[in-house]
């Protein structure tokens, strides 16, 4: 019920990191981060700015991507605004209200490119039809992310800044016992969002926090394990919030500093020594590339190259 989002950044958990710092031994290293914006709830007539929904709806525009956590557990010690237990109702509820905002921001968009096409004008006239084909999905209560966009359409799309054409991970909360393999609650919500391209993953969130309140790590193991997890639900979240961003990583190892770059997936050379610093990508001229996995077989960057396993990159080589 809080009017301001909190925000965490999270480290992206990765096993190669603690690898490479055995390795190399380094003054620091600095994983991969990601940032999670809480947003407060919303209730229905949020688009019409019931609540706090003007604000909530501010906040989650500006996000890449939105987590939905449904409540996928039954407890009568821990009340639903809605009385009853019903993850798809609650679902729905939000997409309505996020579909009504993005109808609104489409049917404005419409009103100004109509007056443009008439006149002849190539580029509103093909702007319209992608904004009709929008606003009929709205209308049919879907999303925008069902729609399949070419590549010159995506490049509009984004322009409208749609809040439902994110892509959506959704959180099934379920309690102690379903943590592994989820209940019907679950099953509802996948058959529900199979035509979405949306992830799903299965988090205890109660039971986690339990287990996080214990100081000892081996302990903590120890009662993930006791549920059937590998490890914690936060862990499994990041990634996949990760994975749905379409991000990866590459890494940096020197005595200074061993580091996790986020890039895209498909991230030309120049591209991913940009994030470094621009000038690296306005003034690339090669890469030297070493997979990870010879990196750790052999041992060093010396070892590496006396094998001849580095290999020399231009412009155009994606990242690995």
């Amino acid at each position: 019920c809080t009017i301001e989002p909190n925000i965490g950044v999270v480290n992206v958990p990765d096993e190669r990191l603690k690898r490479l710092e055995e390795i190399v031994n380094p003054e620091r290293v600095q994983p991969a981060t990601v940032e999670i914006v809480d947003i407060a709830g919303l209730v229905r007539g949020a688009s019409k700015g019931e609540g706090l929904g003007n604000q909530f709806l501010a906040n989650i525009r500006e996000t890449d991507a939105i987590i939905h956590v449904l409540r996928c557990f039954d407890n009568d010690n821990i009340i639903h605004v809605d009385t009853t237990i019903d993850p798809i109702r609650d679902k729905e509820t939000i997409d309505i209200e996020l579909q009504l905002k993005d109808l609104e921001t489409v049917e404005k968009r419409l009103e100004r490119v109509k007056r443009t096409a008439k006149t002849g004008n190539k580029e509103a006239q093909t702007e319209l039809e992608i904004l009709l084909k929008i606003h009929a999905t709205l209308l049919q209560a879907k999303s925008v992310r069902t729609i399949v966009f070419g590549e010159k359409e995506e490049e509009f799309v984004k322009t409208l800044q749609l809040i439902t054409s994110k892509p959506v991970l959704y959180v099934c909360n379920v309690d102690e016992n379903s943590a592994v393999n989820g209940n019907d609650y679950v099953t509802k919500v996948k058959e529900a969002v199979a035509n979405e391209d949306a992830e799903i993953i299965i988090l205890a969130v109660g039971t986690e926090a339990d287990i996080n309140e214990l100081e000892d790590y081996e302990e903590r193991q120890m009662f993930l394990a006791d549920i059937g997890l590998h490890e914690p639900g936060a862990s499994k979240l990041i990634r996949a919030a990760y994975k749905l961003l379409n991000l990866q990583t590459y890494f940096t190892a020197g005595v200074k500093e061993v580091r996790a770059w986020t890039i895209h997936i498909g991230d030309t050379a120049p591209q991913a020594a940009g994030v470094i610093h621009t000038d690296f990508e306005k003034g690339f001229i090669r890469a030297e590339v070493i997979k990870y996995s010879d990196y750790v077989a052999l041992g060093s960057e010396a070892k590496v190259k006396v094998a001849g396993k580095l290999s020399v990159e231009g412009k155009e080589y994606i990242v690995q």
